[in-house]
């Protein structure tokens, strides 16, 4: 393989920009889904970690880039931040952080059907059903701009700190 076959086979194509009308309607549907949040009592706090819990399980750079730092400027802890990953083993997130989180990752995973048996049990105890609905809404938008960026391979570039 020439050097420019493999230059062209590593280039993405950028489907946001290559399909502009399908990418504003998963805009309209992600704003849709803040709005829900926001009616439903879900404070942006909450909305930036489900985004940033399914990012991580996806695997998604850029949008951990993006949303890491609306959370900081939303005003969340880096030791939050940090230990998000592993959330079920603190303290540090309260019984409606839980529940939205075991959403966010069954919504992320559909295909364990006990953990989603869970995710449910958590939230019925912890969320509306306005609220179930929200967390769900926003963890299936951030799922879909987690592919459009990782199909895309969008660049996560240095910036100053937050």
């Amino acid at each position: 393989m020439s050097d420019v076959t493999v230059v062209a086979a590593e280039r993405r194509v950028f489907i946001d920009k290559q399909s502009p009308k399908a990418y504003r309607a998963l805009l309209a549907a992600a704003e849709a889904a803040r709005e829900a949040a926001a009616e439903a009592g879900l404070d942006r706090r909450l909305v930036e970690l489900v985004n940033l819990r399914v990012s991580q399980i996806n695997g998604c750079a850029y949008c951990l880039n993006v949303h890491t730092r609306a959370a900081l400027r939303e005003g969340e802890s880096t030791q939050r931040l940090g230990v998000l990953p592993a959330w079920r083993d603190t303290e540090l997130f309260t019984a409606r952080e839980r529940a939205a989180l075991a959403l966010a990752e069954a919504t992320t995973d559909p295909s364990d059907a006990a953990a989603q048996q869970d995710a449910y049990a958590l939230a019925r105890e912890a969320l509306t059903e306005e609220e179930i609905s929200a967390a769900i809404w926003v963890a299936i938008a951030i799922n879909a701009f987690n592919r459009v960026s990782i199909m895309s391979k969008h660049p996560v570039r240095p910036t100053p700190a937050v």
